[in-house]
């Protein structure tokens, strides 16, 4: 794969950023792309490793030695059919995907990995600006019909390729617009949506139909699209928030992140939001250290915060993982993305106590250091720091730790389908009847089924989905897993 001397001759180069002073102006994105010549040059790096742990280290595992081999010889055309056969949306991975491919490198064994997330998007865009993506219509109609409830990359990835099968797909969505959390949870400025509409044209063109602002369980009762369909499929997301009940929450100012990032999206959309929750003029503290966290950074900052400052309440990791510890898999290290290299403060190992107000409004929190240490029976427990008690200004707290479990009301509870342990729609991923739910003709996948998770985790899933619905539609399915 690739040149045989190539890892040793080429260093690791990758795509870099438009300078903060320039992009926190606007939304757009601001990633700089690498010359198609120097993405060859990256894919020769591909090493003949033997093992391709990027692959395994890929949820949809993407044949990546074969299409960094293929942009290395220039055949770029062959490439980008090479993606697609694992995923349905690189343009969506390319750029929001943490690469975990990238820490199962053989060569991040010296902290220099192929560029694979950067090759990833340099085909598909290469592929869109050619006009080699087009429709995939199926050579023949089965007849059956599937509904499809929840329009972000699980719902989507089901819908297609159930339709390339030659079902009948209707995706339902609750929301004005179609995309989910590619839509309304991830900003502009980290992916623009005319990437979601070009793709949605081609998912019309090969027979989905979509219907918008129709909430299944609310507007519509799902028992009645059972007797419609001939299979429903959930693929809603993990949107129960994670609440922070602590003295001074009932005070106005203090929102869960969803509150706030959709707001700014549906203004770049061109909509007009009344009342918007903005960042403008107001010292913010974002509480969360994860993406979420990092997106309610960039976009405070855009809308002109006059201070930014983001808590997480677990230790400072490590700059460096211990490779010989962790290798191939995902590391825990510190992170540093480029919202928070935009101007944010980070504080690590912090627990908010309470907020403060005035005339029923946020204007401060307290909160402490804490320390982790093993009680009597071996586990992991917090303990505040003596001594560590500070007080910041807060006009603006968002609040971005995760989320527990779908939406029980409503659809999941209309529908009767059993729940796991943790709140979720209960289906396995593997053996008879997977994806399955308890209900007969009703499937899962997605944040509603694992939890919360990754883009790419939802393609898979959707993409694995859509084959047992197959199956069960037609005794098997040639589509792939």
């Amino acid at each position: 794969m690739g040149k045989i001397t190539g890892f040793k001759e080429i260093a690791r180069a990758d795509r870099g950023y438009e300078p903060v002073a320039e992009r926190i102006k606007v939304y757009r994105e601001f990633v700089r792309p690498l010359p198609d010549a120097e993405m060859s040059r990256q894919g020769a790096r591909c090493m003949d490793c033997g093992i391709p742990f990027c692959q395994t280290g890929c949820p949809v595992n993407n044949v990546i030695p074969d299409w960094n081999d293929l942009v290395y010889r220039g055949n770029w055309r062959e490439a980008l059919d090479v993606l697609h056969s694992t995923n349905n949306f690189p343009e969506v991975t390319g750029r929001v995907c943490p690469a975990p491919c990238e820490a199962a490198c053989t060569l991040n064994i010296n902290n220099q990995p192929v560029a694979i997330k950067s090759i990833e998007q340099a085909i598909v865009d290469k592929g869109w600006q050619e006009g080699w993506i087009t429709p995939e219509v199926p050579a023949r109609q089965t007849g059956r019909k599937v509904a499809v409830v929840g329009s972000g990359p699980a719902g989507l990835a089901c819908a297609q390729q159930l339709a390339r099968a030659g079902h009948a797909v209707t995706v339902y969505e609750k929301s004005d617009r179609i995309g989910g959390l590619l839509r309304y949870g991830i900003p502009d400025f980290k992916m623009e949506k005319h990437l979601i509409d070009r793709r949605l044209e081609q998912m019309r063109a090969e027979g989905v139909a979509f219907k918008t602002g129709v909430n299944v369980g609310a507007d519509v009762d799902p028992r009645a699209l059972l007797g419609e369909f001939d299979a429903l499929v959930l693929t809603g997301g993990s949107e129960k928030p994670r609440d922070l009940p602590v003295p001074g929450r009932e005070l106005t100012g203090i929102h869960f992140a969803m509150d706030f990032l959709p707001q700014q999206n549906r203004v770049v959309a061109g909509d007009k939001v009344a009342a918007q929750l903005t960042a403008t003029g107001k010292h913010v503290v974002v509480i969360g250290g994860g993406d979420t966290g990092s997106d309610c950074i960039g976009t405070s900052i855009r809308q002109g915060a006059l201070s930014v400052t983001n808590f997480e309440l677990m230790p400072k990791p490590p700059e460096e993982e211990d490779k010989p510890l962790t290798w191939p898999y995902w590391p825990l290290k510190l992170r540093t993305s480029s919202s928070h290299e935009e101007g944010a403060a980070r504080e690590f190992a912090v627990a908010t106590k309470r907020f403060e107000g005035e005339g029923g409004r946020v204007k401060r929190l307290t909160a402490c250091h804490v320390e982790w240490v093993r009680d009597g029976k071996g586990a992991s427990v917090m303990r505040e720091v003596p001594g560590s008690e500070f007080t910041l200004p807060a006009d603006l707290v968002l609040l971005a730790m995760g989320y527990v479990h779908p939406v029980h009301g409503g659809l999941v509870e209309a529908i009767g389908v059993e729940k796991d342990s943790r709140g979720n729609v209960k289906a396995t991923t593997d053996g008879p009847g997977c994806y399955a739910t308890s209900v007969p003709k009703v499937f899962a996948a997605g944040d509603m089924r694992r939890g919360q998770s990754l883009v790419v985790w939802a393609i898979r899933e959707g993409r694995q989905c859509a084959r047992e619905v197959d199956a069960f539609l037609m005794g098997s399915s040639e589509l792939p897993r």
